[in-house]
């Protein structure tokens, strides 16, 4: 079916821009006894001066250093109860400065296998404050189609392709996470004498690494495009799921740009808007393949991680970072010829 091969070849697209970071840390085969302990005992320090930082924010009052001290800590083992993300996270969204990129992450407080995901009260905050956000009704239309409320899902398309905008707030978490970073310097033994970026390079793998590895509230993306392949024959529907692709295409994420140019290949009445939506498409693969090999050179370029950091800093989305980083390092936005022709070829529809 089209919207499964979507779905897994973007969420895949997505999972490339940190594959690097695991693999920095996997040490070769070859290498010996000396060379894993020593990638041990940095581990062991990366993960200490996590804990150091967290310590350090926790006590703040205003919300982002407490939404980085969340992030920070979220996949810190046994940490103390007022140190750990549930605490942190909750204390940041009733701070008075509290926005809209706090309660998005509040969305992931919740236990999935208890059915409480996404967090209750914060989808009730967002949909108050935030309702000119798809991204917040599509939040509640995958919650809707999971339970079985076809009608409120239905509306919740509604709401969505009426929104103004698209944002996932991974922007904010990367400026979170990269303002919080420096408060303390990198220990020595942290740093791999064989990485040039140096203290740098660590910050960058410890920003990067947790906004792409966090756990992310899961906009019902899936269920948007049935319900656009469902009613497709409809015009009202079908015109209403075009207006929802443009408002995607200018989203604050790849995954977000990448539903809307599937809509917009999908349900376009012109070829030709069909076609230019195969190209973009090819486009964003080859922006986020590049984007990913800059992350991966960081740890041996201080410019790099520097600028990187500098790019995480300023606020902006996850698209006009990664836009950013590679028209700074002269990567045309563009694919070649040959990758565009060569592009997986989306799966034939099963309707």
């Amino acid at each position: 079916m089209r919207v499964r091969f979507w779905s897994m070849r973007f969420w895949s697209m997505r999972s490339w821009s940190m594959l690097w970071l695991a693999l920095a840390t996997v040490v070769p085969a070859a290498a010996t006894a000396s060379d894993s302990a020593l990638a041990q005992a940095r581990n062991q320090a990366l993960l200490a001066y996590q804990r150091d930082l967290v310590s350090v924010l926790a006590p703040r009052a205003d919300a982002m250093p407490l939404l980085g001290a969340a992030l920070l800590a979220r996949p810190l083992p046994d940490q103390p109860k007022y140190n750990d993300f549930h605490s942190l996270i909750e204390r940041a969204s009733q701070a008075e400065d509290a926005g809209a990129a706090v309660q998005w992450v509040h969305l992931t407080d919740c236990d999935a296998r208890a059915g409480s995901c996404p967090d209750a009260e914060a989808l009730a905050r967002l949909t108050r404050d935030d309702g000119d956000n798809a991204a917040v009704w599509l939040i509640k239309l995958g919650a809707d189609s999971g339970a079985g409320n076809e009608s409120e899902a239905r509306e919740d398309l509604r709401r969505a392709a009426t929104a103004r905008l698209y944002d996932d707030y991974t922007g904010t978490s990367l400026k979170a996470l990269a303002t919080t970073a420096g408060t303390l310097p990198a220990p020595a033994a942290a740093l791999d004498p064989a990485a040039t970026a140096g203290a740098y390079g660590v910050q960058v793998v410890l920003v990067y690494g947790l906004a792409g590895l966090q756990p992310q509230p899961q906009p019902g993306m899936q269920a948007a495009a049935r319900l656009c392949r469902d009613g497709r024959d409809d015009d009202a529907t079908r015109q209403q799921c075009l207006r929802l692709a443009r408002v995607l295409e200018w989203g604050s994420s790849p995954l977000a740009r990448s539903l809307g140019l599937h809509l917009r290949e999908t349900l376009a009445a012109d070829p030709a808007e069909q076609q230019a939506a195969v190209a973009e498409r090819a486009n964003l693969a080859w922006q986020v393949k590049n984007f990913a090999a800059l992350l991966s050179r960081a740890p041996q370029d201080r410019a790099l991680s520097q600028h990187l950091l500098a790019l995480a800093r300023s606020g902006g989305t996850e698209m006009s970072s990664m836009l950013a980083a590679l028209r700074d390092a002269g990567i045309a936005a563009t694919a070649p010829a040959a990758d565009a022709s060569t592009a997986p070829a989306t799966a034939t529809s099963s309707h």
